[in-house]
């Protein structure tokens, strides 16, 4: 009797401290899963505003100025009355501009953006005098653009969350400028002629640039576009003292074209920016 009551309780303290050494050793269940991590803060989406400054020069530096005699007149006062004379369109331009972004995909930025900025320095007038025999001839034109605005989407990608590379493209507008006027003079008789082009001409316009977020609310950019405003054209006719008739017609065009190089600063209205997100305590 004394031996089973000895193996049993044996086997009692057997048992138990198997159940104390299985206890600790290591668990071998999995790990219980976490919830994926939440996307990145959309740091460009929103509204904003800017200025920028820059240079513009334009591609097509010449006014043409085309005159022809009308019957029975000597055809030398159209040919007197015609060349092509070299105007150029540059200057320092400055202005402001206006935006929405919307930043998709994690690296992705799409948005528009419309400007519009004054020109300085742009008007330029030539002359050319040529002696044709007893008929000499002066044709002088002008050429200037007085603003220069745009409405454009743009595309780009984030190198870096701060970084982005786009390209840009749409409709650009400007106030054009053009006139020319023909003086001749031959053997005491005096013939003139002048027209005149102002108005808004519109065309499209395409570049790109680099834009960086250097602080929340705040973004620097260099950016480049080419715009194309079109030709304009104006007509006259050339009239001479003591005849009653006109002489001969006159027809001047120019292309408004050109580039533009520019900085700009924007304050950004809703960005959500990490730096902005409400501290949460955890206890």
């Amino acid at each position: 009797m004394k031996k089973s009551l000895l193996a049993a309780t044996a086997l009692a303290l057997a048992v138990s401290a198997g159940s104390a050494l299985a206890a600790d050793l290591p668990s071998k269940k999995a790990a219980p899963l976490l919830p994926p991590p939440p996307p990145p803060a959309a740091l460009w989406t929103g509204f904003y505003v800017g200025l920028n400054a820059g240079y513009t020069w334009d591609e097509s530096s010449s006014v043409t100025v085309a005159s022809g005699s009308l019957a029975p007149f000597n055809p030398i006062v159209g040919i007197a009355g015609s060349g092509v004379l070299g105007t150029s369109v540059d200057g320092f331009i400055g202005g402001g501009q206006i935006g929405y972004n919307y930043q998709f995909a994690n690296a992705f930025v799409a948005g528009i953006e419309a400007d519009i900025q004054g020109v300085a320095g742009s008007n330029t007038s030539v002359s050319s005098v040529a002696a044709f025999g007893p008929l000499t001839s002066t044709i002088s034109a002008s050429k200037s653009i007085d603003y220069l605005g745009t409405v454009r989407g743009r595309l780009g990608y984030l190198v870096t969350p701060s970084l982005l590379i786009y390209g840009t493209g749409g409709l650009a507008y400007g106030q054009t400028n053009l006139s020319s006027s023909v003086f001749q003079a031959v053997g005491g008789l005096v013939g003139t002629s002048s027209s005149a082009f102002s108005d808004t001409r519109v065309g499209w316009t395409a570049g790109g640039g680099v834009e960086w977020l250097f602080l929340p609310k705040w973004s620097a950019k260099v950016e480049y576009l080419y715009y194309d405003l079109g030709t304009v054209s104006t007509s006259g006719v050339i009239g001479f003292t003591g005849i009653a008739a006109p002489v001969a017609t006159t027809a001047s065009s120019a292309r408004f074209n050109g580039h533009v190089v520019r900085a700009g600063v924007n304050y950004h209205f809703n960005l959500f920016s990490p730096a902005a997100a409400p501290v949460v305590a955890k206890y």
